[in-house]
């Protein structure tokens, strides 16, 4: 398995696509519920190739992830042979970048010292879904872009 199994809410979310799956094998319900009880390990097998193939459409079709913790905001836009980021932090230990009040706050002082920004460019060191999958794994979200976006042309004008 390349990446992860899908969890079972992803599975009755995809419910529809799954059946798709299993039928592009030749594989009915009654052959499916047979597989499932007499060859699990094959049944596990055919969830281990869905979940790839899911995962590999929605990592190819990803263009941009974001990552928030308290003091810091990583925010990435995932180009075919690299990354481009751009890194917010918080120098204020009290503010939370994680709460409305704290990108209230972000949008206040963020050319400020207590904000440090930086951007920065990246090639992929492995295959570009791997990577983006290893983001994923470590808490990054599927974005549409719009905060990279913004503070892309927020630097621009600045500069």
């Amino acid at each position: 398995m390349k990446y992860k199994r899908l969890t079972k809410e992803q599975f009755e979310a995809l419910h529809q696509e799954f059946a798709n799956f299993l039928a592009s094998q030749s594989i009915d319900k009654n052959e499916w519920d047979t597989l499932k009880s007499e060859k699990p390990e094959v049944a596990e097998q055919e969830l281990d190739v869905f979940s790839d193939l899911i995962w590999e459409g929605v990592l190819t079709n990803a263009k941009f992830l974001e990552h928030f913790s308290p003091q810091h905001i990583f925010l990435f836009h995932c180009q075919e042979a690299f990354m481009q980021s751009i890194i917010i932090k918080s120098n204020n230990p009290s503010i939370d970048l994680m709460t409305k009040d704290g990108l209230r706050w972000l949008s206040e002082h963020i050319f400020t010292p207590e904000v440090d920004v930086h951007t920065g460019r990246k090639n992929y060191t492995e295959e570009r879904n791997t990577a983006l999958f290893d983001l994923i794994t470590q808490g990054a979200i599927l974005s549409d872009g719009q905060l990279y976006i913004q503070m892309n042309e927020i630097l621009n004008q600045a500069e």
